[in-house]
């Protein structure tokens, strides 16, 4: 392995190591920050990824290391990781020892405009970089009045916490039309771009309906029939409306299954167990979205380290050879989950995770291209493919 890879892969480790210990800082550390116009400021959409919330406090969104790997920024006062500004400079330190300078994420222009109804586009959105954009649609989760939340899930807590001040509240298509085609306008330089549609578990025919004319509004505005979209979205129980996304320009799909076993999945995911015709539906509903969308353009994420890992491996392995791109996520015990207060694995655990999914991947044939459209460039099996495949925008000149 070239010395440059080695670099690269002492990152990621701590990328990974800091998704999962989270930074500890003094929340006023970053008063030196320009958020208004030079760097991104964080947006909450959906989930509090902290592990404590902070309203009315802004955060970066994230940064880069020396050698071009985005990092989220996760705050946790506990953990051994932390920021340190010294002589106008910030600073990852591990207890204490400075580990490389930070470079906070600069702000995209269109963060300072307005939609055509006057809403700042930045709530809705959000920017991850690389050409990537997201939309969370809602916070509203229907789960959560049956009582049938998923249990690592704090998207209605979130919503309580921040509330209509962040933005959190239902997007129109018109707002995402307008907003996207900013987005798009602003990167049209960029190799790619991508928009990911995602929102709270709503009613199976209102989340067609909504996701039909966000697609409509997305190609008015930017002129595209095909905008590189993935709509993610729950099992339906009636598999025959996933050819509608097909149908409506849609390129990509997802419907997260959370978690491989069968009965965590029902201890821990009880509304998609009840309400989308269980485990086995959520498969056939991923098989059935590669047979309309095709090989490598369809995605389900696992909330890795709930279940043992064998289990998480087997149901990749599984996904995988259906032509369905299973990625995993580091767990973070959020707060107003109801497993707040739980401890994720460790690092190790999931480094050698990471790297037997990317292994995984290979071996059913799926590409950068395919990882790219499906989930983004800032995921970890994202940086594992660049790296290997030495397409990663590194700074080589600081490599030394």
């Amino acid at each position: 392995m070239s010395y440059l890879k080695e670099t690269l892969y002492r990152e990621l480790e701590l990328k990974i190591a800091t998704n999962v210990e989270g930074i500890s800082f003094d929340p006023h550390i970053f008063r030196h920050l320009d958020s208004s116009n030079r760097h991104q400021e964080e947006v909450i959409c959906l989930f509090e990824m902290a592990y404590e919330t902070h309203v009315g406090i802004k955060f970066p969104a994230g940064f880069r290391s020396p050698h071009g790997l985005i990092f989220n920024l996760r705050w946790d006062r506990r953990s051994p990781y932390s920021f340190i500004y010294e002589n106008a400079s910030y600073y990852l330190a591990h207890y204490g020892e400075i580990l490389f300078p930070v470079e906070f994420l600069e702000r995209p222009d269109y963060y300072g405009l307005k939609t055509s109804d006057g809403t700042n586009m930045s709530t809705i959105a959000q920017y991850v970089q690389e050409g990537s954009i997201i939309i969370s649609y809602s916070n509203e989760c229907s789960l959560k009045d049956r009582g049938q939340d998923c249990r690592f899930c704090n998207i209605n807590a979130t919503k309580d916490s921040y509330g209509e001040a962040e933005g959190i509240g239902w997007k129109t298509p018109r707002q995402v039309g307008e907003s996207v085609a900013a987005a798009y306008n602003e990167y049209q330089g960029e190799e790619r771009r991508r928009v990911n549609l995602t929102g709270g578990f709503v009613a199976e025919r209102r989340e067609v309906e909504y996701y039909l004319d966000v697609a409509d509004e997305i190609k008015v505005h930017t002129g595209l029939d095909d905008f590189n979209g993935t709509a993610v979205i729950g099992a339906p129980l009636d598999l025959s409306v996933i050819e509608k996304y097909k149908e409506a320009g849609f390129r990509t799909i997802a419907s997260n299954i959370e978690i491989w076993d069968k009965n965590i999945f029902k201890a821990i995911c009880p509304g998609k167990e009840l309400q989308c015709g269980g485990w086995e539906n959520w498969v056939k509903a991923l098989e059935y979205e590669v047979e309309v969308f095709g090989h490598g353009k369809v995605r389900s994420n696992m909330v890795a380290g709930i279940e043992p890992k064998d289990s998480t491996l087997e149901g990749i392995e599984y996904l995988a050879s259906k032509g369905v791109i299973g990625l995993a996520t580091v767990w973070n015990p959020n707060p107003g989950s109801a497993l707040e207060g739980h401890r994720s694995p460790e690092t190790a655990w999931y480094v050698d995770l990471f790297k037997k999914i990317a292994a995984i991947h290979r071996k059913y044939g799926f590409t950068y291209d395919n990882i790219y459209d499906c989930s983004g460039a800032t995921g970890i099996i994202s940086d594992i493919y660049r790296i290997d495949d030495e397409i990663f925008p590194v700074r080589s000149a600081q490599v030394a």
